[in-house]
């Protein structure tokens, strides 16, 4: 693999893993709530089931789905609500239910999330589309695919996760809390809503 091909590959993958989206803006609030080491547990489920995901369509469940648009139909639409209902969470959170654990996010959450993230979904269908070109053994370029990609998924989350970590120095201060509560809940629900704008029926 030549050094060009991986400047291409970062150039094209790096703004759209590292931009806000459904997960990464988890990540952040995770890391308010529950640390660093508190969010491994929702970064493994994430990047478990994005590492799946990118085999399965890098071996040619992408072709399938091509073929089948009322699957994408349904699983961005699934998408859209999961991501509203996390915005209602974030808005139903308080400091006592987080301390107590009932509003900490878990593996199942990682899982859940990126299972139904549309955003995802968008990620692969590009990634190889655009990079999978034959120039070296196809097998093996999928592979190297698959795993620069989880490089750097693993890398952007816990930048997010350490960010806000950062952030909650401040949350004990309940005003500034209930803010971040409301900041976060509103860029999931723009999302939610820039998502569902752009599904289009299956014909």
């Amino acid at each position: 693999m030549s050094i060009q091909y991986f400047l291409l590959f970062f150039g094209l993958m790096f703004p759209l893993v590292f931009s806000p989206g459904p997960a990464n803006i988890v990540f952040a609030m995770s890391g308010i709530r529950q640390g660093v080491r508190g969010s491994i547990p929702l970064i493994i489920g994430v990047d478990l089931v994005f590492i799946i995901y990118s085999l399965l369509i890098g071996f040619g469940l992408g072709e399938i789905l091509q073929l089948y648009p009322s699957l994408i139909f349904i699983l961005q639409l699934l998408g859209s609500l999961y991501i509203v209902y996390l915005a209602y969470k974030f808005i139903r959170s308080d400091k006592k239910e987080t301390d107590s654990n009932n509003q900490t996010f878990t593996f199942k959450d990682g899982v859940i999330l990126q299972m139904l993230n549309p955003k995802g979904w968008t990620m692969l269908f590009l990634m190889f589309s655009t990079l999978l070109d034959g120039s070296f053994n196809y097998n093996a370029q999928i592979v190297a695919l698959v795993i620069m990609l989880a490089i750097l998924n693993i890398s952007t989350h816990f930048i997010w996760v350490t960010a806000g970590n950062h952030i909650s120095r401040w949350t004990d201060n309940k005003r500034i809390e209930k803010m971040l509560n409301y900041f976060f809940s509103g860029s999931l629900l723009i999302v939610a809503i820039w998502l569902l704008l752009q599904l289009e029926l299956p014909i």
